[in-house]
């Protein structure tokens, strides 16, 4: 019974989703100029996204290879288009505690991301097929 309590009080919270949701304009804010890396608390980063002016981003799952997009506002919902795939990817973000997270609106029952760090430093993008 206690580790269930213990379960409940310390790890379930960081699963839970706020009330507030972003508004485009604070997104934008929040992101310009940094670059978040995604994921599930106490996990390995999903991947990354690089927010730059203009609403531009680069995306990575962090093997190397980025791929760049944009993003644009769709009703009160996030969405992103990609140069390999222009079919939009639209997200909702809150604030949570020291960063945010992201909800796939395109799929409900798809996994919620976590802001797990940010930085000002760009992504590292090698690009496809390098090497000998």
């Amino acid at each position: 019974m206690r580790y269930l309590i213990i379960f409940l009080v310390f790890v379930l919270p960081a699963y839970a989703v706020p009330d507030q949701q972003l508004s485009p304009d604070a997104f934008e804010q929040y992101v310009t100029g940094k670059t978040l890396y995604y994921g599930e608390p106490g996990a390995r980063p999903y991947g990354a996204e690089e927010y730059l002016p203009g609403r531009r981003v680069r995306w990575s799952f962090l093997n190397g290879e980025c791929i760049e997009g944009q993003w644009f506002v769709d009703m009160d919902l996030i969405c992103f288009v990609y140069e390999d795939n222009p079919e939009p990817q639209c997200w909702s973000f809150y604030k949570d505690g020291g960063g945010i997270v992201a909800m796939f609106e395109n799929d409900p029952n798809s996994t919620t991301l976590y802001e797990l760090q940010n930085a000002s430093e760009p992504l590292r993008c090698l690009g496809p097929d390098v090497g000998v």
